[in-house]
């Protein structure tokens, strides 16, 4: 439930649970935030471990306690873009806590190398890595890394 001052701040992203972990995923209209979800979700599913998409495309996001929550609009529960074809329905979560926020960006905004920082999001700070926009299969290992997944331990 959010904090009582708070009203749902309407976002464009992807949200996915890993584990007990929430990993928002934002960037412009086809940056792969879709692509990024589904991949990490199959990656840690095979892996043993539990993952679900909290919403695709559209979020609404307020502060509890302090923490980040982002839950999926009704209209929108269960399903997923999949390019080329209408929207997919696929195992969800209605919301969930997000520990780490992915921007996708364009490769030459983005520092090769990173210190940890936080951003704000929906007014809460939420640490925030930048990872080149369409290319999941360097994102995968740079997600895996900073939420101390296997192999990153």
């Amino acid at each position: 439930m959010p904090d009582a001052a708070t009203k749902p701040e309407n976002i464009h992203g992807t949200a996915i649970l890993i584990g007990e972990r929430g990993v928002l995923i934002t960037g412009p209209s086809g940056a792969g935030k879709t692509t990024l979800a589904l991949i990490l979700l199959d990656h840690c599913r095979t892996r043993g471990l539990f993952s679900r998409m909290i919403g695709d495309d559209r979020l609404l996001a307020s502060s509890h306690a302090g923490r980040l929550v982002c839950r999926v609009p009704a209209t929108i529960a269960g399903l997923a873009e999949v390019p080329g074809l209408i929207p997919r329905p696929l195992p969800f979560e209605a919301g969930g806590v997000i520990d780490l926020h992915v921007r996708l960006v364009p490769k030459a905004e983005m520092a090769r190398f990173q210190e940890e920082i936080s951003e704000p999001v929906a007014g809460c700070p939420v640490q925030r890595i930048d990872l080149a926009e369409r290319n999941a299969a360097t994102a995968l290992p740079a997600v895996m890394a900073r939420l101390s997944i296997a192999p990153f331990l």
